[in-house]
C-alpha cells in the first residue's frame, strides 16, 4: 500500500468508482453560504491541492466575506476515479490530490491573491508527499478553469522559483492542470476545522514570500 501512494496509478488501473455524486451539505458551517452551486453571478473558483485539505480550507475561509471569499469546500481532483471515497483516495488507487474549493468574488479578492497563498502555505517542492504526509493524495496541483487562470498559475510559480532557490529548495512540483472534475469529499471533512478545532492542521509553508498579490496568510 505504501508503494501505491508514492507512485502515480495509471489511469487504466484506477478504481472503478460510481456514479452516485457524494451527498453536500446544504451550507458553510462558518460562512453560513451554500458549498455547492449555483455560485452567485460574478463569483468565480479556485480548486487547488496543498496537502491535507483540512488546514488551506481553514486559511480560506477565515478571509471571509470582508475578504472576498463567498465559500470554500474541501473534495478530491486531479484524478480519475469518479466520485470516490477519502478511503479509495487515500489508497492512492484513485490518481486524485486532496483539493480545496475557493469561490470568490473578482471584485475583493484576484485570482493571483489567491495564488499567493497558495505558494506561501505549503511546501510546492515535495512531489507526492507534504510534510509528514506521504502519498499521491498530498500533492501540489493549481487546477485552473479557464486560460486566464492557467496563465496567471505559470506566472506566478515561474515569479516563486527563483525566491525558494535562494532559500535552498528545490524545483517546483505542482501540476498545474485543467480541472477535469471536482469530488465533493464527505460531510465529515467539509469545514472539519471548525467543527474540530484541536483537529490535525499539517500545513506547513517554506517561509518564502511569493513576490505577486498582496493578500494575506494567516491560518
Amino acid at each position: 500500500m505504501f508503494g501505491r501512494k508514492t507512485t502515480m496509478v495509471d489511469p487504466a488501473n484506477a478504481l472503478p468508482g460510481r456514479d452516485t455524486p457524494m451527498p453536500v451539505p446544504e451550507r458553510h458551517t462558518v460562512l453560513g453560504t451554500p458549498l455547492a452551486p449555483p455560485y452567485p453571478d460574478g463569483a468565480q473558483i479556485a480548486d487547488l491541492g496543498m496537502g491535507c485539505f483540512w488546514g488551506p480550507e481553514r486559511v480560506f475561509w477565515r478571509l471571509g466575506a470582508e475578504g472576498g471569499v463567498i465559500t470554500t469546500a474541501v473534495g478530491y481532483a486531479g484524478g480519475y476515479t469518479p466520485n470516490p471515497t477519502y478511503e479509495e483516495v487515500c489508497s492512492g488507487l484513485t490518481g486524485h490530490t486532496e483539493a480545496v474549493r475557493v469561490v470568490f468574488d473578482p471584485d475583493r479578492i484576484s485570482y493571483t491573491d489567491i495564488l499567493k497563498i497558495f505558494w506561501e502555505g505549503h511546501d510546492p517542492t515535495q512531489g507526492l508527499r507534504q510534510g509528514n504526509d506521504v502519498g499521491s493524495q498530498y500533492r501540489s496541483m493549481v487546477l485552473y478553469h479557464d486560460d486566464a487562470q492557467r496563465e496567471a498559475a505559470e506566472a506566478s510559480r515561474d515569479a516563486f522559483q527563483p525566491v525558494l532557490t535562494r532559500s535552498g529548495y528545490g524545483q517546483i512540483t505542482t501540476e498545474i492542470e485543467p480541472l477535469r472534475a471536482f469530488y465533493f469529499a464527505e460531510d465529515f471533512h467539509q469545514q472539519y476545522l471548525d467543527k474540530n478545532p484541536g483537529g490535525y492542521c499539517g500545513m506547513g509553508g517554506t517561509g518564502a514570500s511569493c513576490p505577486i498579490g498582496v493578500a494575506r496568510t494567516d491560518g
